[in-house]
């Protein structure tokens, strides 16, 4: 089967069903739109999460008197639990420094003596800043001779993982919602075109055309549809974020990063929901039958 022939077929299709495909490259059109900026909000909402996350540290306060050794002992078994990236000792003096800094007053100046106890401040791995992940660490730390208390924030992790699972919930819906809608709706343009072509459709069948080249345009022409969606609305993405976005604000814009590759990803879900709909559509309204 010709690549000519095919295209022709598929032309056909188009004229028999004028209204139908172009509704279904708009409706692919709208969904690849929609799509695409839930791609973008769902990535730079992960990117502003992680950075939330990165800001989630755990305190191990020490007991006193702390020795060298018993401190080099403790730095080492804490910094081999697993998801701990960094730990930091901060000694009594540090522990000062940063209370005048963060009030403005020297806590010796308050009540002539230091109070501040030394501590161990943990930074986690990324894929440990969690819920789960922070009060494992902190339950394996807080049993560790020479350890007083650890403390974290525990209400901000907590908050930010059920945020974060909310809204890839929902991301994730709507997202599956708009996909479904274009595929059945370029479904019901191929459907139409077969029922156009019923009867050079069961004339193909009589004279023993097989039934791949009976099938083939009408996949081709579902494909085509995913294109010509795709291509929209990677053009309409392209000018509203590499040069509508910058001449609103050029602070937003370069707040939203687009990954390499995601135009071309737009692209190929176009041609993906052309290719499932026409594909729901061959298997259920082109079927073999005897003669």
């Amino acid at each position: 089967m010709s690549l000519s022939y095919l295209l022709t077929e598929s032309v056909s299709g188009f004229k028999r069903t004028k209204l139908s495909s172009v509704i279904s490259i708009m409706t692919i059109c709208i969904a690849l739109l929609l799509l695409g900026v839930f791609v973008l909000v769902t990535t730079n909402a992960a990117r502003f999460v992680d950075a939330l996350r990165t800001k989630v540290e755990l305190e191990a306060f020490l007991r006193e008197p702390v020795s060298p050794v018993g401190l080099d002992s403790l730095r080492a078994a804490v910094r081999a639990i697993e998801g701990v990236a960094s730990v930091t000792y901060v000694s009594k003096e540090d522990a000062a420094k940063i209370f005048k800094e963060e009030f403005g007053e020297d806590v010796l100046d308050v009540l002539n003596f230091n109070p501040l106890p030394p501590s161990l401040r943990i930074n986690l791995a990324p894929g440990f800043i969690t819920a789960a992940g922070t009060r494992a660490v902190n339950d394996r730390v807080a049993a560790m001779a020479g350890v007083d208390t650890v403390i974290y924030r525990r209400a901000l992790v907590e908050l930010i993982d059920r945020r974060a699972e909310q809204f890839n919930t929902v991301t994730l819906g709507l997202g599956l919602l708009i996909g479904l809608s274009a595929i059945l709706l370029v479904s019901n343009t191929i459907r139409l075109a077969i029922y156009a072509k019923r009867k050079l459709i069961r004339t193909m069948e009589l004279v023993g055309a097989t039934w791949s080249f009976i099938r083939l345009p009408f996949l081709f022409e579902g494909a085509i549809q995913g294109v010509l969606g795709g291509a929209v609305a990677t053009v309409i993405l392209y000018l509203v974020i590499d040069k509508l976005l910058p001449a609103l604000s050029l602070e937003i814009a370069g707040y939203v990063q687009v990954r390499p590759g995601f135009y071309f990803l737009i692209l190929a879900a176009g041609i993906a929901l052309g290719l499932i709909g026409s594909v729901i559509s061959v298997i259920r309204f082109i079927r073999p039958r005897s003669a």
